[in-house]
């Protein structure tokens, strides 16, 4: 497949409410998109690092200067003939995996349309449906986060996750766990914290907690691996994990007993099924995490979600939960297992940007390609 074009688009995508974390606040969701074509042909690939580099290096703006100048040139007039050959011919450059996501999700979606098959079934399902999980940023208070919290048990998520900060943990904890004495939960430290809090996390050990999620450096294994011999509980990593290697490095250290997967963090679809595969191979469960995508982006996570080790309930949400409208059409939207748990279902075509909402979001073009 030679690509021809490459456009991109930087886009801030405003939130129904702020989103709050260890790392800070986000009131709206800054994304870069990616159209690919080739022939009369395209495809949509997106990645979102968000307005400011706290979850990880990468920073929306950056991301999309570093597509502009280096690694889209790198592409456009170029036979590229699977998402490994995308890979290598991009290895030059060093990190920037959000950005190399962008490219790696749009090749994908254009090989698929090429090609004429779904995407869940291109990168190796068996399965058409994931079960979705719910989840809860930090709240004004904790009766809103026992409320929200009350609703998604009742509306059959089958597990919930919350985010964990200093000032909203332990005692946060204690009001969950006491109002779902026997749901499943686990919590989501963002990097915020280190070994010496360990206290705390022999303590959190009490609570049944199906994980925590990267409690300690965003680029840490060794501190992780000490915490993890220390604690009962799973330790999942998540911004860690930010290629394969690193992963690799993970498994053979003991650094976690699941792994989160997002296709932005790690560079696409490519290395997600590569670290899939990886984890597989270890007897490690993964599951597939995201970043308030528009619909283009989720869509990627949903295929992906589609493999058979993603085990645990998926990151995975309707437009609705984030947005009053989204940037892609369809907009997202869950659906019921044969049991009536919330689910999603693996998408025919993949969702792409209207025009006039892009228009609209839109804080920086460019075109590389004729």
């Amino acid at each position: 497949m030679r690509i021809d074009r490459i456009e991109l688009f930087h886009v801030a995508m405003p939130l129904i409410e702020p989103w709050r974390t260890a790392y800070g606040e986000d009131a709206d969701i800054h994304s870069v998109l990616c159209r690919m074509t080739s022939g009369s042909v395209d495809a949509w690939g997106e990645a979102t690092p968000f307005a400011a580099p706290c979850y990880s290096p990468e920073w929306a703006g950056g991301a999309f200067g570093v597509l502009r100048d280096w690694l889209a040139p790198r592409l456009v007039g170029q036979t590229i003939p699977s998402g490994a050959a995308l890979q290598q011919r991009l290895a030059i450059y060093k990190g920037n995996f959000f950005a190399k996501a962008a490219l790696d999700i749009a090749w994908w979606n254009l090989h698929c349309r090429l090609e004429g098959v779904p995407l869940h079934e291109a990168l190796g399902a068996t399965r058409n449906e994931a079960i979705v999980g719910a989840d809860f940023g930090v709240m004004e208070s904790l009766d809103d986060l026992l409320a929200a919290v009350g609703r998604a048990v009742e509306d059959g998520f089958p597990r919930v996750k919350l985010k964990f900060r200093p000032g909203w943990d332990l005692p946060m904890v204690q009001a969950v766990r006491k109002a779902h004495p026997r749901h499943v939960f686990h919590i989501d430290c963002n990097s915020g914290y280190r070994l010496q809090d360990l206290p705390l996390f022999e303590r959190l050990d009490a609570f049944d907690l199906a994980m925590i999620e990267q409690p300690l450096a965003h680029d840490d294994l060794i501190d992780h691996a000490e915490l993890q011999r220390a604690i009962r509980t799973p330790v999942c990593l998540d911004e860690t994990i930010s290629h394969l290697r690193r992963a690799e490095q993970a498994l053979a250290l003991g650094s976690c007993r699941y792994v989160n997967i997002k296709p932005g963090r790690v560079g696409g679809l490519t290395e997600a099924v590569r670290i899939h595969d990886a984890c597989r191979s270890a007897g490690i469960p993964a599951w597939v995490g995201g970043m308030l995508e528009s619909a283009v982006g989720v869509g990627a996570c949903i295929a992906l979600a589609m493999l058979d080790n993603f085990t645990y309930p998926a990151d995975i949400f309707p437009t609705s939960r984030f947005y009053h409208e989204d940037l892609a059409d369809p907009p997202i939207e869950l659906s019921r297992t044969s049991k009536g748990v919330p689910a999603v279902t693996a998408l025919g075509t993949q969702p792409e940007p209207s025009a006039a909402r892009l228009k609209q979001r839109t804080l920086q073009r460019a075109v590389i390609g004729k």
